[in-house]
């Protein structure tokens, strides 16, 4: 059975998001934010590499779908609508038609560029 939900429990609370709700997941220190359609946002207690393995190990089969950009960004490659590196802005669309626009790195967002490119042959 695949599982389709993203389940992040601390000593205080229980928070389980579906993936396909994921629109990116941004982190600040030892908190992340988790972005989903919508507009709702929800800050954890995890650190971004605690997260990025959680949904390695609960999602085997949607982990594809989120791929890490730089040191403080996962983003769900299902959402990504514009990517432009030199300006370094990335935009993702949910499926409101809501606007998300980021920032990374020249660099992380050329890669992420190629991945997606070799990803329609």
């Amino acid at each position: 059975m695949t599982r389709t939900h993203l389940i992040i429990s601390t000593s205080n609370d229980l928070l389980r998001i579906a993936a396909g709700h994921i629109l990116y997941i941004s982190s600040e220190g030892n908190y992340c934010n988790f972005f989903q359609t919508g507009g709702e946002m929800r800050l954890v207690t995890y650190q971004l590499g605690q997260v990025e393995r959680m949904i390695a190990e609960q999602l085997p089969e949607l982990s594809q779908h989120f791929i890490r950009i730089g040191k403080s960004l996962i983003i769900n490659l299902n959402y990504v609508y514009y990517i432009h590196p030199t300006q370094q802005k990335l935009v993702l669309v949910d499926n409101q038609l809501n606007r998300y626009s980021l920032s990374a790195s020249k660099e992380a967002l050329k890669a992420l560029k190629e991945l997606i490119e070799k990803q329609q042959l």
